[in-house]
């Protein structure tokens, strides 16, 4: 995998809620295409949606956690880091699962309603409470601060620094030279 597209970043989807909304909506699409595919469709849409999922959340916890502590407050934002620090756990077992497997059909289904439960507090409790609190202009700042995250986030899980901003911050840009040159390495081998 040479990036990843987040199916956004149009001046009118640089707000972070709706630049957070599409990814979600295309983290589910991913879901759905991996469950379906066979073969080696069904390894590159999981390559597609964990490295997703990665530059994701990373750039959910550097960017959005910060905010969203004064928005949604202390609790809300604990709880999404540790629901992200278990999703990152997880991402790292699947993949080192063969995507063939019924083992990795079982765990990628218990894996996706963890995510689903994950985006569903984010849509009800973190989002709106960062419309609330945060004008339009903010929110276009923090969402092109987030792409830009993104463009430099690990496309793999660490769940070392994962619900932990600061090490994102100081780590995240060698673990992503890391990870795509990686990825470059993978996608050329095959």
């Amino acid at each position: 995998m040479t990036g990843t597209t987040t199916g956004t970043g149009t001046a009118q989807q640089e707000d972070v809620v709706d630049v957070l909304l599409a990814q979600h909506r295309r983290i589910r699409e991913l879901f759905a295409d991996v469950r379906a595919a066979q073969g080696e469709h069904k390894q590159q849409a999981f390559d597609e949606l964990r490295a997703l999922l990665a530059v994701h959340e990373t750039g959910e916890e550097m960017v959005v956690r910060p905010a969203a502590k004064r928005a949604a407050g202390e609790s809300e934002v604990s709880a999404r880091n540790e629901e992200e620090a278990e999703a990152n756990r997880a991402l790292l077992e699947l993949e080192k699962m063969d995507v063939a497997s019924p083992e990795f059909d079982a765990e990628l289904a218990a894996f996706q309603l963890a995510v689903e439960a994950h985006a569903r507090h984010e849509e009800t409790e973190e989002f709106p409470a960062l419309r609330a609190s945060c004008d339009p202009e903010q929110r276009r700042t923090m969402g092109r601060r987030l792409l830009a995250a993104e463009r430099i986030a690990p496309t793999h899980p660490h769940p070392g620094t994962a619900g932990k901003p600061a090490l994102q911050w100081t780590v995240g840009p060698f673990a992503s030279l890391l990870d795509r040159a990686k990825d470059a390495f993978a996608h050329h081998r095959d």
